[in-house]
């Protein structure tokens, strides 16, 4: 774990977070310097890389996609020190990582998947899996971009239903844990089952391969009409709108199906939003007919936490005020 005298570790997540301490202990146990942010913003990171030389950083998704479009914009910086961006903290879309490895084609990128719960990382999608599907003209192979890879040796992931059965590779449920480095244990309780399996609330699916990949917080998913909808196909198919910048799909009261799907949008500068008609013939053109908004909110800016989380619970308030 030494680091050599040149690095430097840009941290840019609360260190009450368990990725920015994580990244904070390790840049100290491997004796690397640490470059400390306040708070994020784009542009004070890209001059924080270049003055400070910085070789390792962390982002959350939606950070990485601020800085790419500043960068996008015309703004200027020496980022040619860096060698490492390791990411987690949300679900990466496949368009966005894309994006990151076609601009930054030396730098090692790696996504960290894990929860305060589980010690930080238990599941990792390495370097060398990102360049491989990357350059893989196997569909199946690079749509592993958009994973979170496999689990570390000592850990064991499970996919279950909400009856508890295990499910086989390619059918979605949730995310279960088992390890040594698996707490799960609060102040007044345990959340294990008997046999030690830690629930993550986390959605997702495992390929035939054993790559993990999230379909976004359980709690997250739409139910339309008995029929579950995940928000990220529909934030992914949005995402690939050039005039999009940000995207997000929620669940909304419905009186004919009990949940129906709306989404906020947040054009890009420079851009005219879809109109709703256009937004509505995307989805129908890649997803099913039931994945179409009922309603189309365009807005500013979406609302995030400090550590770059989407808060979706903020989101649906802007369906009922509006």
């Amino acid at each position: 774990m030494s680091a050599g005298e040149d690095e430097a570790q840009l941290v840019c997540v609360p260190p009450y977070h368990i990725a920015g301490i994580s990244a904070l202990l390790s840049s100290t146990y491997a004796m690397r310097r640490i470059v400390l942010m306040p708070s994020f913003d784009p542009d004070q990171w890209l001059r924080l890389v270049e003055a400070e030389r910085v070789t390792h950083a962390f982002v959350v998704p939606t950070m990485l996609a601020r800085i790419l479009t500043r960068l996008e914009e015309g703004v200027e910086a020496d980022l040619s020190s860096l060698r490492a961006i390791a990411y987690g903290g949300g679900r990466m879309p496949l368009e966005l990582i894309e994006k990151a490895l076609e601009r930054f084609p030396e730098v090692d990128f790696t996504n960290a998947y894990g929860l305060t719960e589980t010690s930080s990382t238990i599941a990792l999608l390495t370097p060398e899996d990102h360049r491989r599907a990357f350059a893989s003209g196997d569909p199946k192979v690079r749509a592993r971009l958009a994973s979170v890879g496999k689990p570390l040796p000592t850990v064991e992931l499970q996919i279950r239903d909400e009856q508890g059965r295990v499910l086989p590779p390619g059918e979605r449920g949730e995310v279960y844990v088992r390890g040594d480095q698996v707490s799960g244990r609060y102040r007044e309780r345990s959340a294990l089952d008997p046999e030690g399996w830690f629930p993550t609330r986390d959605a997702g699916w495992l390929d035939e391969e054993g790559y993990l990949f999230l379909a976004g917080r359980a709690d997250d998913v739409i139910v339309r009409g008995g029929e579950n909808i995940s928000p990220g196909e529909i934030e992914d198919v949005l995402a690939s709108h050039p005039a999009i910048a940000e995207a997000v799909a929620v669940g909304i009261p419905s009186v004919e199906w009990g949940e129906a799907v709306g989404v906020a949008i947040v054009p890009r500068p420079g851009h005219e939003a879809p109109s709703d008609q256009e937004v509505r013939a995307l989805i129908k053109a890649r997803l099913r007919s039931s994945r179409v908004p009922e309603r189309v909110l365009v807005v500013d800016q979406l609302p995030y936490n400090e550590m770059g989380k989407l808060l979706r619970r903020e989101v649906k308030k802007l369906f009922l005020e509006s």
